[in-house]
């Protein structure tokens, strides 16, 4: 029940509903920033909910999780003063999203509704402000630094003021670059899945088979299948486009006929629409992929690696021929960062996979065929250790992002703590005693 506590507090809030059974937390008042009131709660919740995910906060954790709290409390009462205001589609949108990454994780929506006791509607209504003030505050942060935009020429001068030893230390990183292929499905294949797909749409409009039993026991989506395919009020763009069409093709409902996404064959029964939202229930039917289609697939790209050792195509160029990677293969199959923004990565921020390929490799050396596990199944791939950089002190010319990173963030630092100054000098705020002594980063009781 503790791991379920935790999860809830990450997917929603921390809240003071949340409590262990046999070990409640005594609540009470322990601040008030504007008329957003802190609870004692609140701060244990949070306190629990970091331990659970290993951060060490030290012996400053309370004083640290007060501050966080009392920063969120400060902008959601700021939101209300500037009446920021947030749609309740996109509230709604938001609560969706939460409530389905929960279900994926707890097992389930009945599951869901068995831990807290409340439908999904009730849970919904009863998160629904705590989310919507949540969503204003974030807003209400992004004005306070919307306007920072660092200049090549600040950069320069941010780096340069720098003490050598607060230079930051870079570690050794790699660029890699791979070709992919993907065994292919075969048309007799696609032809039986959605046979079997039309059968069952079939049995399901003459009543000889329930939609969600046959969900349950035979959909491929691990998401809706638990619940005989239902899915929740879903924005148009939430799922592939060819999902989105049927969805607003058909009636509310009707029972679509068999039609493809790139996960494989569907059929939707449409429950409601309203506006660019949807809701209804699915089963998905994946095509088995045979041996023998996986085996072509080492075979294709054992034939490329002989064209590239024969030196017909350079690495790069068999990518741009020959791969499936539809995201890489017009770079040469060089694999871009997603988090850096470049295609550089330390060792930590690589694909596992792709990590245990490449340990054994020198710069400019590439791999052999190996079987892989992509999200979307089972796939062959040769990977190149296209670049490895040494550890060194950053520098303008080989590390500017993260330099522009450090400097923008500095900034944005800089100006939250000039923005809760002035604010909290207009601002009602009452600190329990317990936290008065708390060596704050921000300046909060100036007033």
């Amino acid at each position: 029940m503790n791991k379920l506590l935790i999860i809830a507090l990450s997917i929603f809030v921390s809240s003071p509903y949340f409590s262990q059974k046999n070990e409640e937390l005594i609540d009470g008042t322990i601040g008030v920033i504007g008329n957003k009131v802190i609870l004692h709660s609140e701060i244990e919740s949070q306190l629990v909910q970091a331990k659970e995910e290993g951060y060490d906060l030290g012996e400053n954790s309370r004083c640290l999780i007060y501050e966080q709290v009392m920063f969120q409390s400060l902008l959601m009462y700021q939101a209300e003063v500037d009446s920021i205001e947030i749609t309740a589609d996109i509230v709604n949108g938001e609560l969706t999203n939460r409530i389905r990454y929960f279900e994926n994780q707890i097992g389930g929506r009945k599951k869901l509704e068995e831990f807290y006791g409340k439908s999904i509607e009730e849970i919904k209504a009863e998160f629904y402000t705590t989310i919507e003030d949540r969503m204003k505050a974030e807003q209400m942060r992004g004005k306070i630094t919307s306007g920072i935009n660092i200049t090549p020429s600040e950069v320069k001068k941010y780096y340069n003021n720098l003490p050598a030893d607060s230079i930051p230390l870079v570690g050794s990183k790699v660029e890699v670059s791979h070709i992919t292929i993907a065994p292919q499905v075969s048309e007799e294949a696609k032809k039986a899945t959605k046979e079997k797909l039309n059968t069952w749409r079939n049995e399901i409009l003459s009543g000889d088979r329930t939609f969600s039993t046959t969900a349950v026991l035979y959909s491929n989506d691990p998401g809706s299948r638990g619940e005989g395919g239902d899915f929740d009020w879903v924005s148009r763009g939430t799922f592939v486009p060819e999902f989105d069409r049927i969805a607003f093709s058909i009636k509310e409902g009707e029972l679509s006929q068999v039609f493809e996404t790139e996960y494989g064959f569907h059929i939707l029964e449409l429950f409601e629409r309203r506006g660019d939202q949807y809701r209804g229930r699915h089963i998905l039917l994946i095509p088995k992929i045979s041996d023998i289609e996986v085996f072509n697939a080492k075979r294709k790209l054992d034939s490329i690696a002989d064209l590239i050792k024969k030196g017909t195509y350079t690495f790069e160029e068999a990518a741009m021929k020959f791969s499936d990677d539809k995201e890489t293969r017009y770079n040469g199959g060089l694999i871009y960062n997603q988090q850096g923004g470049s295609s550089l990565f330390e060792m930590k921020e690589l694909d596992k996979q792709i990590f245990l390929i490449i340990d054994d490799l020198e710069e400019g050396e590439y791999s052999r065929p190996i079987l892989s596990q992509g999200k979307d199944g089972q796939f062959y791939q040769m990977v190149k250790l296209k670049t490895i950089t040494k550890p060194h002190r950053a520098n303008l010319k080989e590390d500017y992002q993260l330099i522009l990173q450090n400097a923008t963030n500095d900034a944005r630092s800089e100006a939250v703590k000039n923005w809760i100054k002035d604010k909290s000098k207009s601002t009602y705020i009452k600190l329990h005693p317990d936290y008065v002594q708390c060596e704050f980063v921000q300046d909060w009781i100036n007033n």
